[in-house]
C-alpha cells in the first residue's frame, strides 16, 4: 500500500509537529490508547498527541501483550486509531512484529500506511523466553532499519527506543546509558525507560541521554511536574487507561450478576456522550495538521 503526495505531505506535517511536543522539562503527556473510541477520548480531554498500548491493544482483541499479536491485526487496529483523530499518533509495535530487521523495515512502511507519524520499539526479544533483552548490536540494526524505511518514506517518523533493562530487571543506569547511546547512534530520536522511577535514577538518565527521555506513569513514580523538572520529555500512561476501564467494567459485570443492578456511568459518562463522539470527529478531524 503506497501513500498518494498528499498523503505524504500530511503525514510530514503532523510527524514534525509531533517531533515538537518532545522538550525537556515541558513533557510532552500521552493518554495510550486501545482503540478508536479510546483514542477519541484523549483527544476530547485535550491531549496534543495520541499513542497506542500494545498490551490495551492486543486485550481489545482477545490476545495476551508479548508479541503474540500479529502484524496484520494490530495495523489493522491502528489505522482505525488513526482514522478517527487529526492528532498526530504513534504507535507502540511492540519489538517490531518481525524476527529481523528486514521485517522491521516493512512494519515501519505499514505503520506509514496506516497514519501513524511515531513508533516505540523495544529491545525485548519475547521469543527468547521472559522476555530477555536482545543484543546492543542487534537492536540497534533493527532500529537502524526502522530509520531507513522512514527516511526513505520521506516521513520524519519519531522512532523511540524501549530500553527494557530496568522493566527486566537487566542492568541500571550505566547499562542503560549504553544502550541509549547505540540506539541513538542508529538512528532513534527518543529513549524510552519503563520501570523508570526513582527521581534521582529518572535524573540520571535524563541528563546522559542524548535526546528527549520518555518515563512511564505507574503507581509510585513523580507527579508529571515533578518528572518535568527531572528534564523528562515525553510520560506515556502505558497500559494503565486499559486497565482502569476493563476494572471498572469486571465491577459493573460483578455488581450485576451479584446485585443484579447496575450503577450510573461515571460523571455521567453514559450512551449519549459516547455516541456524540465519533460525529464530533466527523466534523473536526479534517481541520487538524492538514
Amino acid at each position: 500500500m503506497t501513500k498518494s503526495n498528499a498523503d505524504t505531505n500530511t503525514l510530514r506535517r503532523r510527524a514534525l509537529a509531533f517531533r515538537a511536543l518532545h522538550v525537556p522539562g515541558r513533557p510532552l503527556v500521552l493518554p495510550n490508547a486501545w482503540d478508536a473510541m479510546s483514542a477519541r477520548l484523549a483527544e476530547e480531554a485535550g491531549a496534543a498527541a495520541v499513542a497506542t498500548t500494545s498490551a490495551g491493544l492486543a486485550w481489545a482483541l482477545g490476545e495476551a501483550d508479548g508479541d503474540r499479536l500479529d502484524r496484520d491485526r494490530a495495523l489493522a487496529a491502528l489505522a482505525r486509531v488513526t482514522a478517527v483523530t487529526g492528532l498526530p499518533v504513534s504507535a507502540d509495535i511492540e519489538s517490531g512484529y518481525a524476527k529481523d530487521a528486514a521485517g522491521v523495515a516493512a512494519t515501519i512502511r505499514a505503520v506509514l500506511a496506516a497514519g501513524a507519524v511515531g513508533v516505540n520499539i523495544e529491545d525485548a526479544a519475547h521469543e527468547a523466553g521472559g522476555g530477555a533483552l536482545r543484543s546492543v548490536a542487534e537492536q540497534a540494526e533493527r532500529l537502524a532499519a526502522a530509520r531507513e524505511a522512514a527516511d526513505a518514506a520521506g516521513v520524519p517518523l519519531f522512532v523511540n527506543a524501549r530500553v527494557d533493562t530496568f522493566l527486566r530487571g537487566a542492568g541500571g543506569v550505566d547499562a542503560t546509558l549504553e544502550r541509549a547511546a547505540a540506539y541513538r547512534a542508529a538512528g532513534a530520536d527518543g529513549v524510552f525507560v519503563p520501570g523508570a522511577v526513582d527521581p534521582g535514577v529518572v535524573k540520571a538518565l535524563a541528563d546522559g541521554v542524548d535526546g528527549p527521555l520518555n518515563v512511564l506513569a505507574v503507581p509510585g513514580a513523580p507527579p508529571v511536574a515533578e518528572l518535568a523538572a527531572l528534564g523528562v520529555a515525553r510520560v506515556s500512561a502505558g497500559s494503565a487507561l486499559a486497565e482502569t476501564a476493563y476494572a471498572a467494567a469486571r465491577r459493573a459485570v460483578r455488581e450485576l450478576l451479584a446485585q443484579g443492578t447496575l450503577g450510573a456511568p461515571a460523571d455521567g459518562f453514559g450512551y449519549a456522550a459516547l455516541n456524540a463522539l465519533p460525529a464530533r470527529a466527523d466534523r473536526n478531524a479534517a481541520g487538524h495538521y492538514s
